[in-house]
């Protein structure tokens, strides 16, 4: 579903602060397969969605989603495949628009453009049963500004609409990071949930080593543009915090340096 070959993406090139974010980065995701990813500050985390996002080119390598080589096509091309939940709630959502506003415009991503605009009587009743689905009492508000939704509200709202249409990759950049502990523990079990439930093929970048032992099939970790670590299966389930930093110790050649990783064990 995904296949990211020998990529890599620098910063700033030629000049004294040239920052190489992706050096020869290599990952590949089957369908289905819920990858954490986890590293200290600076491993190239959230430069390796951009790149898969289309938010900038990179100058070496390929990328492809679901088989289709789409390193040189924008991010607007190439969100008919992905969704995507921000750090930021307010990033995903148009706060001056209502729920069913935003949701109904999460449901036509990818279809053509009209004139008209309206939203059913049946659209209302299914929109009705997915906000159920969350438990946030927001099936009772469709008409409500999302601008006046919890930090919290809104970005399970946004995981709603990246989800919508079940898109062939989720990218989920440290989602809950923003949140209170006891929200984010809420909207990661929300992704959790409907990750399975659509078994969609999901990369999801987390600063809490705990959730990203607790959740997903696959974990890797980054340091300095590439995948140092990759471990799957029953071997994952069998992870401690103390065994990832030992990890990163032994592959890196250095102490893990990262406090709010730390802090979140």
């Amino acid at each position: 579903m995904l296949d990211i070959i020998n990529v890599y993406k620098s910063f700033n090139i030629g000049t004294p602060v040239q920052k190489d974010a992706l050096t020869g980065l290599n990952l590949h995701l089957e369908p289905g397969d819920f990858v954490t990813v986890i590293g200290g500050n600076g491993a190239g985390k959230s430069t390796m969605l951009n790149a898969v996002a289309g938010v900038f080119g990179v100058e070496k390598g390929t990328i492809k989603i679901d088989g289709n080589d789409v390193t040189r096509d924008p991010d607007y091309k190439r969100a008919r495949y992905i969704g995507r939940v921000f750090q930021d709630p307010l990033k995903g959502t148009a706060g001056d628009m209502w729920i069913e506003e935003n949701l109904a415009l999460a449901r036509r991503r990818g279809k053509r453009r009209s004139l008209r605009w309206g939203i059913s009587n049946k659209e209302r009743e299914q929109f009705v049963d997915l906000l159920k689905t969350l438990d946030l009492g927001l099936e009772s508000r469709l008409s409500a500004k999302v601008g006046l939704l919890s930090g919290g509200q809104r970005q399970a709202l946004t995981l709603l609409m990246a989800t919508i249409k079940e898109p062939k990759l989720l990218l989920l950049d440290e989602h809950t990071a923003a949140l209170d502990p006891k929200t984010a523990k809420k909207v990661l079990e929300m992704t959790d949930e409907i990750v399975s439930r659509s078994h969609l093929t999901t990369l999801m970048i987390t600063h809490n080593m705990k959730d990203a032992i607790k959740y997903g099939n696959r974990l890797i970790m980054m340091n300095d543009g590439k995948i140092i670590y990759d471990i799957s299966g029953d071997e994952k389930k069998h992870l401690q915090v103390s065994d990832l930093l030992a990890k990163f110790e032994q592959v890196s050649g250095g102490e893990f340096a990262n406090d709010r990783m730390l802090l979140g064990q």
